[in-house]
């Protein structure tokens, strides 16, 4: 099983392509859809996600409801593209339609620099629609896919965040995958000890008032997992080596 992304942060639309699911897997666009809406949540959001409206379709794969073991094929509209239509357009414009949003100073931490001297672009913002936090959302619909699959199979997923910045998030002991799931849920930060909730959005707020970033910690708890999935005997065999590679990635 394997999976393609395309699209850029500004242009028409977002596509994933997923090969390898089999046939006659129940299927719908609201099992994709409510991840997307879980993707645009959270407290401290960027300005973008009150643009988008994430819906997905299907324009292959999927016929009544079920999988039809066929390569699938999902689009979801960027409706910020409308503001943008010049600047990315597929078609070529006049040079003074293409100096208006050009980029040429590279943000630090990004893309931009190595995509610009890998591919000699004069306009980084080749490489910044592409490398934008945007193409996850095609990753977000090809894992609730996965997550269809696997709840076939009797395995459930659950995630939360256990560290914002410097402080750590106490975890209730003895949690079911579906408690840590619903109480992540109910959360604005996803976190199961809703007694810190309060505290953690205003860490975000006076991180926000400083200019400053923070990094974090997001644990994923899966239960019903098979033993022996996987394999120890070849180095790209191993479960956890192939979860690191897409978690990285």
């Amino acid at each position: 099983m394997r999976y393609l992304t395309a699209g850029e942060s500004h242009g028409p639309r977002l596509t994933a392509i997923i090969e390898g699911i089999p046939a006659g897997l129940p299927l719908t666009a609201e099992d994709i859809n409510g991840d997307l809406k879980r993707r645009q949540g959270g407290y401290g959001r960027g300005g973008r996600m009150k643009i988008e409206s994430d819906q997905v379709v299907f324009t292959s794969g999927v016929r009544h409801g079920k999988t039809t073991g066929a390569p699938i094929t999902m689009d979801v509209v960027n409706k910020d593209h409308q503001k943008w239509l010049d600047i990315m357009s597929a078609e070529d414009i006049e040079d003074r339609l293409k100096s208006k949003r050009k980029i040429t100073h590279p943000r630090p931490g990004h893309a931009d620099l190595v995509g610009g001297i890998k591919y000699r672009f004069d306009d980084l913002r080749n490489s910044l629609e592409r490398s934008s936090a945007r193409e996850t959302t095609m990753r977000v619909a090809v894992g609730a896919v996965a997550k269809r699959l696997l709840a076939e199979l009797d395995m459930e997923i659950a995630n939360h965040v256990v560290v914002f910045g410097g402080k750590r998030i106490d975890v209730p002991e003895n949690l079911t995958v579906a408690e840590i799931k619903e109480r992540a849920a109910q959360s604005e930060v996803s976190i199961v000890n809703q007694e810190r909730e309060q505290e953690i959005k205003d860490y975000i707020d006076q991180i926000k008032r400083d200019g400053d970033t923070i990094g974090g910690v997001v644990e994923t708890v899966v239960g019903g997992v098979p033993v022996g999935l996987g394999s120890y005997v070849q180095w790209d065999r191993k479960l956890d080596a192939r979860l690191a590679q897409a978690v990285v990635s």
